[in-house]
């Protein structure tokens, strides 16, 4: 084994360099759209192991979860400034990216036999890697292993960083996607929950953080003109052209990290369209399959379900509210052959009640368990009988928001949607949901009717729905990107992750 690295090494490695800022970067903002951890699914306000906000929530009135979002800048998030949707696009595509290169970083360690650098073949190198730790506490250098360019430290470290921590950050990124959490809940639980999951891959984002100085703080000890070199011609020459190359491929990076800020901040549509894009196409190829199989008991439900969006404050809502929305009415038409117009009371009355207990996911981070109950929406697709044109089920709601809204600052008004594919409707666990943990549907989660959608995160869910319309197209329904959220705050039509 020689000291040096071959080409395809060098270039994956700086290639990593990339992606691994780019999914920081993105994660951060992720984080920022809800900016508490917790260690159980209930996402309880005042239960958070940890917080990275100063905001705190009134008392007195109701404030819903887009009250609690921070403002992260962009030096540090991607692109920053509370635009998840963008930051969630760019973390999807970052991440199949990363995937695919440590696919052929794996693969490559293991066909050109360099996985010897980073694997042990003894067990001598525990040991010696507690004496370099002895040694490097005592402000002295280890030596090297031979025919390495590192010692057994640092030898487990790169071990550790390549075979365990990447694939527990794939893992538990896994955890949170929510056609994954539906179709096998076990694998949610094995983390100790989603929120657990959460928390687990906040702290392996650390770990990468610190690894990351450790790595550049070892570099320089060894000598930086050396190993720079390394990693830039595979050998130890030409030190000086070395080091301006490295400052050029860094300063490469910053660039697109620059880049891809502006991009998204200045046409943050032209990103949705392209990103969503080529996210799109791999969440249909991977997640759509997905059917969601939750059966959470009933100790499970969370004490207290969180509250995204605020109620319609019309006074026709409020007036239907009084009375227990006893003049509510849902029209249901499009293209359909029998288009049909129903009470509160005509719903509860078709075929029998589905319930289910299963876990929210919201798209801001934070999850609930809930029992929800209520008309299987396949039920309703029967019953109006779609004409073979109509693709997809557009989903219209009595809430209505404004530009000065605090939950929405600086977005469009008008009146809430969400489109989904017409073949969702068919999916398990797909309800028109009118009762919740036995009881009727609360005003603030959606009563008198809301949509639950078990695979998608919950702004997919609309609440407080009062028509449904079957369409061939959604472009000239609001915006044309297929709900309020995609018009408004630049997500997928359809997001399963």
């Amino acid at each position: 084994m020689h000291n040096d690295f071959p080409a395809w090494l060098r270039i994956e490695h700086w290639l990593n360099v990339l992606f691994v800022t780019l999914l920081i970067r993105s994660g951060i903002e992720i984080l920022g759209t809800h900016p508490k951890l917790y260690w159980h699914d209930h996402s309880r306000p005042g239960t958070e192991w940890a917080r990275f906000t100063r905001k705190t929530m009134p008392k007195d009135k109701l404030y819903d979860t887009l009250d609690e979002e921070e403002d992260y800048s962009s030096i540090v998030s991607l692109p920053g400034h509370k635009k998840i949707g963008i930051g969630r696009h760019w973390h999807f595509f970052t991440v199949v990216g990363w995937l695919l290169l440590g696919i052929s970083y794996v693969t490559l360690l293991f066909v050109t036999g360099q996985w010897r650098r980073y694997l042990p073949t003894s067990w001598d190198i525990f040991p010696a890697a507690w004496h370099d730790l002895v040694t490097y506490d005592s402000f002295q250098l280890p030596p090297m292993m031979p025919g390495q360019p590192f010692d057994a430290l640092q030898k487990l470290t790169y071990a550790g960083v390549i075979f365990v921590l990447a694939p527990f950050q794939i893992l538990t990124g896994l955890a949170q996607a929510p056609a994954l959490e539906a179709r096998f809940p076990w694998f949610v639980q094995m983390w100790g929950g989603r929120q657990a999951a959460r928390s687990l891959h906040y702290l392996g984002l650390l770990a990468f953080v610190v690894f990351t100085a450790g790595h550049l703080m070892m570099v320089a000890f060894w000598g930086w003109p050396r190993l720079n070199a390394l990693m830039i011609f595979g050998a130890a020459r030409n030190l000086t052209l070395a080091f301006w190359l490295s400052l050029a491929i860094i300063a490469a990076i910053v660039a697109v990290h620059v880049a891809v800020t502006v991009w998204s901040l200045r046409r943050p549509r032209s990103v949705q369209r392209r990103l969503g894009a080529f996210n799109g196409v791999v969440k249909r190829l991977l997640l759509r399959p997905c059917r969601s199989r939750q059966d959470y008991p009933a100790s499970a439900i969370s004490p207290q379900h969180r509250v995204n969006g605020k109620p319609p404050d019309c006074d026709a809502y409020k007036i239907m509210a009084v009375h227990d929305f006893a003049n509510w009415e849902l029209r249901v038409g499009g293209l359909v052959e029998n288009p049909v117009t129903l009470t509160l009371a005509d719903i509860r009355a078709l075929r029998g009640k589905q319930t289910q207990c299963v876990l929210h996911n919201c798209v801001q981070g934070w999850s609930s368990v809930g029992k929800w109950g209520g008309l299987p929406l396949r039920d309703l697709v029967e019953l109006v009988r779609p004409l073979p044109e109509a693709r997809y089920i557009c989903f219209l709601t009595m809430q209505e928001n404004r530009r000065d809204e605090p939950s929405a600052p600086g977005v469009g008004g008008g009146q809430f949607y969400e489109v989904i594919d017409l073949e969702l409707a068919y999916y398990p666990q797909v309800l028109l949901a009118y009762e919740m943990n036995g009881e009727p549907l609360p005003i603030k989660h959606g009563a008198p009717l809301r949509l639950r959608l078990e695979t998608q995160v919950g702004f997919k869910m609309a609440k407080w729905i009062e028509q449904i319309e079957f369409v061939a197209d959604y472009s000239r329904i609001g915006m044309g990107m297929g709900g309020w959220r995609e018009d408004n705050a630049y997500f997928d039509k359809d997001v399963e992750i």
